[in-house]
């Protein structure tokens, strides 16, 4: 992700004498995210970088330098979603209509970019848009942090977004990251009827050292929520749909299952 970017920060923290707690604390970030994107693992939000630069005197580099700063920018109700999304310490996806970002393929992402975008995305927008996104998945690559549940509605995994071919390897990916006990998934049946969150998308981050949000999205807008009584009403509410859902073991099958109809085999 930005390995060379983290060196260099760290190197710029070093010269200053500052310890990973110290930037931390003048730059009101946690340390674990500074360890983060010294290590390559995350990228920092571009308030975050900014706030690097005037505490580092790095004067603009590490904000104009930012990985990632040259692709398109994601939707603008989301860019605070997104800056919270590589802190967190633990992810909670709920999806209603699509894969979450974050587990995304690339062909699912572009064939999602192509033809849920309004106003449509011309091709080399929606390529920009796709790394974008794909960009997010790597904080998976850390094997513990952040924890990832996602809780789906099968429709889902129904909806064949980009075709058989597409659908097959998303959720064959899905299936892989289950195996490899980096993600949680958690399928809501069809069959289950109304529940609490069919208005839309939603997202809960807890932190290592702030309190959690949620975050909901629909066809044109999100919002991020901070006040704690709601948090708790949405947290409440996903609790509530993830105890109607199948167990981990059935998810698995079932989205075996549902690869298998869309024409790949094991």
């Amino acid at each position: 992700m930005g390995t060379a970017y983290g060196d260099w920060l760290r190197q710029q923290r070093e010269a200053v004498g500052m310890t990973q707690q110290e930037l931390a604390d003048a730059a009101f970030m946690s340390r674990t995210h500074i360890a983060h994107i010294e290590a390559g693992r995350r990228v920092p939000s571009e308030e975050d970088a900014r706030r690097l630069d005037q505490v580092l005197g790095t004067r603009g580099a590490l904000t104009n330098f930012r990985p990632g700063n040259d692709r398109r920018p994601v939707a603008p109700h989301f860019e605070v979603a997104l800056a919270l999304e590589q802190q967190a310490a633990m992810i909670r996806e709920f999806a209603l209509s699509f894969v979450p970002g974050v587990l995304q393929t690339e062909g699912y992402a572009d064939a999602v970019m192509r033809d849920a975008s309004f106003p449509p995305l011309v091709k080399e927008e929606r390529a920009k848009a796709v790394a974008t996104r794909l960009d997010r998945a790597r904080i998976l690559e850390d094997a513990r942090t952040p924890i990832v549940w996602a809780l789906l509605d099968e429709v889902v995994l129904r909806r064949p977004i980009g075709g058989p071919q597409v659908m097959a390897n998303q959720i064959t990916h899905l299936v892989g990251l289950v195996q490899a006990e980096r993600i949680r998934v958690h399928i809501v049946p069809l069959g289950h009827g109304g529940h609490p969150l069919l208005g839309g998308m939603v997202t809960l981050m807890w932190f290592a050292d702030q309190p959690p949000v949620a975050y909901e999205e629909g066809a044109f807008a999100g919002t991020v929520y901070d006040e704690p009584a709601l948090v708790e009403r949405i947290q409440a509410a996903y609790d509530l749909v993830l105890g109607e859902a199948l167990p981990q073991r059935d998810s698995l099958a079932l989205l075996r299952s549902i690869a298998k109809e869309y024409g790949h085999h094991d």
